[in-house]
């Protein structure tokens, strides 16, 4: 009586989104807000929850413009499944093992890419790694039995991969996003994206013209940026995804560019910083602690300014509470079927074609990864990496965690000095920083912050 008073909730909550999807244009902003206002309030962290109602709006907008596909699969996805479904398995999971399982979770079926980028942090890959469809299949039962409805696929190039439109065809009920380098996505896949309706792609830019080519070779700008063109009159909701270096890292926060994207019609734009991980590592690419700390402070500056939902891998600490990895809230499964902490942690203990997805999530390593955060109660020293490299050397040593590629370990020998030495210089900005803007006054400050916008008319951004 229980599963089909259950299924009948879940029928009667769809029927009632088809009709709110009808509505959705005509839904005010406030009274969005007021529905999500109990949600909003389990947030611990007043940035969080700034972001988070940024992100509802700015979702609302998208799921507006979309073609129809998008936007039921959007809508669908997000809140039947994640929220109505997925509580309910997440739930039943955390009371039966102890802990909850992670909100997504980043898999890369494949490292081969028609791409050789520099500094790419998946190139020291061997290319000849590749997850079959059967096992790939597993994993995704496996995620949406615990309530997984949001997945990241990742690599290589995800478009390489054969089995990838079976996949997202086949897992409907789940959303995926991808990163890709765009160049792949011609006029007949964006049409089969735009039926499909789950899938949101992610696309890599270094910056304009020069950069990108640079990086990505001639020609790239051009093919990625009227992909994005196509992709937005198709009504597929989209986003870029961006690697600070130490030349492009002031360019990718300038409102040249944010307006540029903006324009070409991105839903997202995810920034990540170059760290010595890869293909042939070059220390004099990463950013430095003043850049890093700009692009902080530039993103806190203008992050409401545009119709974008805009994340910071590295610097979003205080919105998400640190570091999220090793299953705390996501995690990552490489080609080799390797579970790492995360997508720039190149350490396993356990194998998913060895183990099922619970039995990984409940590894001593995962656990005490989860154990360890927040690494510093500075929150913008949220990494194990670059912030808080004694954590990672620790809980490698402790676990006899296995380098998941050739060169992965020297992260934890001849780059160990560079990194303490980074850390320590990162420590003096962030903890000014952290000190001025966050510990003292937080609510007060998040508060004062969203007035602030929406009296300068900045937040909601629409876009004309």
């Amino acid at each position: 009586m229980a599963s089909i008073a259950k299924r009948a909730k879940e029928f009667a909550v769809r029927h009632a989104l088809r009709g709110v999807l009808r509505m959705l244009p005509y839904i005010s902003d406030e009274t969005l807000l007021a529905y999500a206002e109990s949600r909003l309030n389990t947030i611990r962290y007043p940035e969080g929850r700034t972001f988070m109602e940024h992100l509802l709006l700015q979702g609302k907008r998208a799921l507006s413009e979309a073609c129809p596909a998008c936007r039921n699969k959007g809508a669908a996805n997000f809140f039947v499944n994640s929220l109505l479904s997925g509580w309910d398995r997440r739930q039943a999971f955390a009371k039966r093992e102890g802990f909850y399982p992670p909100y997504f979770f980043v898999i890369s079926p494949t490292m081969r890419c028609n791409l050789a980028c520099f500094g790419c942090y998946a190139g020291e890959y061997g290319p000849g790694d590749e997850l079959s469809h059967d096992v790939v299949r597993r994993i995704l039962t496996e995620a949406r039995d615990i309530g997984i409805f949001f997945l990241t696929i990742s690599g290589g190039e995800p478009f390489v991969w054969p089995h990838l439109l079976d996949i997202v065809t086949e897992f409907n009920d789940i959303y995926f996003q991808l990163y890709t380098n765009g160049t792949l996505l011609d006029e007949a896949l964006i049409d089969k994206l735009a039926r499909l309706g789950n899938v949101l792609p992610c696309i890599s830019v270094e910056g304009f013209e020069a950069e990108t080519d640079s990086r990505r070779g001639r020609g790239a700008f051009r093919r990625v940026t009227e992909a994005m063109r196509q992709l937005r009159e198709a009504g597929v909701i989209f986003g870029f995804s961006a690697t600070a270096t130490r030349q492009n890292n002031d360019l990718l926060v300038s409102d040249e560019f944010l307006r540029y994207y903006s324009d070409l019609g991105c839903f997202i734009g995810w920034y990540f910083s170059y760290v010595p991980v890869g293909r042939g590592p070059d220390l004099e690419l990463m950013p430095t602690p003043e850049q890093r700390e700009h692009r902080r402070a530039r993103l806190e500056e203008v992050r409401y300014r545009y119709p974008m939902v805009l994340a910071d891998f590295w610097n979003d600490g205080p919105l998400i509470g640190s570091c999220i990895a090793g299953g705390s809230s996501y995690f990552h499964v490489n080609a080799k079927g390797d579970c790492e902490p995360c997508v720039f942690v190149h350490f396993a203990v356990d194998s998913i074609k060895e183990k099922s997805l619970t039995e990984v999530l409940r590894s001593r390593f995962f656990r005490d990864v989860c154990r360890a955060q927040p690494y510093h109660r500075n929150l913008l020293r949220p990494c194990m990496v670059i912030d808080n490299p004694w954590v990672l050397r620790t809980l490698v040593t402790r676990h006899q965690a296995r380098p998941t590629h050739p060169g992965a370990e020297d992260v934890l020998t001849d780059l160990a000095a560079f990194l303490d030495d980074y850390a320590r210089r990162w420590a003096a900005i962030a903890d000014r920083s952290w000190y001025r803007d966050y510990a003292q006054g937080r609510e007060q400050a998040a508060k004062e912050k969203v007035v602030a916008a929406q009296a300068e008319g900045t937040r909601p951004a629409v876009r004309a």
